[in-house]
């Protein structure tokens, strides 16, 4: 026996996924019995919570042998391969699928409610059960959670045989077991307690991970008009949030960046909404003069501002901008511009070299935040600070370098813009 319970294996198991904390995951647990385990990961982790519904489409002859596998929202994975050896048809297929479908859907109205399903695009996705044994359901999942958008995928259980994952073909990017015994017969001989998970814990696990992060928020994915243009986003709106902030990313980066995503949901959970959305098209993103147009990316900002400030909805919120390395350039050479609205700027890494001429105009408070082990760009800002008329500070991360990867600098970071942001617009 490895694990008095489930509440033990989650804990155990969230010892070895350290390396994931601050890294925007979304944890999504196997329900039933993957929940709890599951709950304590995104505890430790400090990341979201949320159920993976998956029904195996099962031959009708044979229920155990997956011909395919249906998640929510739509998503559909059919396996060709054993279709085509079984002789199975699209009549089998579309009669297993319709039972399935309704089934899935009882579990998500049980569990969730009127909750949506966590947006996945884009993402770490951490799948969690409390074990695994043939691996057709985790497998499923894995294909599932990928046709959802997932960027990345880690499958996490407390125990699975040896060779286990080989079982799964590639379909997660990374695989972690806490014990892989030689004797395995069945996943309850290795807990203590393996009573059958009740909805009601599923449901109780779901809702003290979100009581425990914070405000609601709701995620929209937007698409912003601009010049020659048009931007993709996602907005999210804690409720009643004290205002909003812009992102501006890096070169090579995107609205999909793991750093700025992190960041975003720590905003979001101290109250504040943020919009993250690229600068650029995907056509124009691959051309290396664009990315590094400052007044270019600067406009788009610019664009993205005053279409924020014109919605019903967001219009009367104070709005502030985060931009990381290059991304910090444009975010300061659009706040110099007379018309700007915005209230504060943080630059996290940022290189404000790239928008010199401009630093003296920038009216709103603006935080310089870099790492101690970053020299040419701590220089840099040292340099920009002493330019800039506004209110300003500069930040220095002990031990971070450039792109903030150690353990805690991150979060550091996000504390640090959280605090300024939630301050400066309190006052407006």
């Amino acid at each position: 026996m490895y694990f008095s319970d489930r509440i033990d294996a989650g804990r155990q198991l969230a010892a070895r996924l350290g390396h994931l904390k601050g890294r925007d995951v979304v944890v999504l647990g196997l329900p039933r019995g993957g929940v709890p385990v599951a709950a304590e990961v995104a505890d430790a982790l400090g990341a979201p919570l949320d159920i993976c519904l998956v029904r195996k489409l099962g031959l009708p002859r044979q229920p155990e042998l997956a011909m395919g596998a249906l998640g929510e929202g739509g998503v559909r994975v059919v396996n060709e391969r054993v279709m085509r050896e079984t002789g199975a048809d699209a009549r089998d297929l579309a009669a297993v699928e319709r039972r399935e479908q309704a089934e899935l859907d009882h579990r998500a109205r049980r569990y969730r409610g009127s909750r949506p399903s966590m947006p996945l695009e884009g993402r770490t996705v951490l799948v969690v059960d409390d074990g695994l044994a043939t691996g057709a359901t985790a497998l499923a999942a894995c294909r599932v959670v990928r046709a959802r958008g997932a960027a990345r995928i880690v499958l996490a259980v407390p125990v699975a045989p040896p060779g286990w994952t080989a079982r799964l073909g590639g379909e997660a990017d990374e695989t972690v077991s806490v014990h892989t015994p030689e004797s395995f017969y069945a996943i309850g001989q290795f807990y203590g307690d393996f009573t059958q998970t009740p909805d009601a814990e599923v449901i109780a696990c779901l809702d003290r991970n979100r009581a425990t992060r914070g405000p609601v928020v709701h995620e929209t994915d937007v698409r912003i008009p601009a010049t020659g243009a048009t931007l993709t986003g996602r907005l999210a709106m804690p409720e009643g949030a004290l205002g909003i902030v812009l992102f501006a990313h890096g070169s090579g980066s995107s609205r999909h960046s793991p750093r700025n995503r992190a960041v975003a949901a720590a905003l979001n959970r101290a109250g504040l909404g943020t919009l993250l959305f690229d600068l650029l098209t995907e056509a124009e993103a691959g051309d290396r003069a664009r990315v590094f147009d400052t007044p270019l990316l600067a406009g788009r900002l610019a664009e993205a501002t005053e279409w924020l400030a014109a919605r019903p909805e967001t219009g009367a919120l104070p709005l502030g901008y985060f931009g990381a390395s290059t991304g910090a350039a444009a975010a300061l050479w659009a706040a110099a511009a007379p018309a700007s609205s915005v209230v504060a700027v943080v630059s996290r890494g940022g290189r404000p070299d790239l928008a010199a001429d401009h630093l003296a105009q920038v009216r709103a408070p603006t935080l310089l935040v870099v790492g101690g082990g970053d020299p040419l760009v701590l220089d840099l800002n040292r340099r920009a600070g002493s330019r800039l008329r506004c209110e300003n500070r500069l930040a220095v991360v002990a031990g971070a370098t450039h792109l903030f990867e150690e353990p805690g600098a991150l979060e550091e970071v996000a504390e640090l813009a959280g605090s300024w942001f939630t301050r400066h617009f309190r006052d407006q």
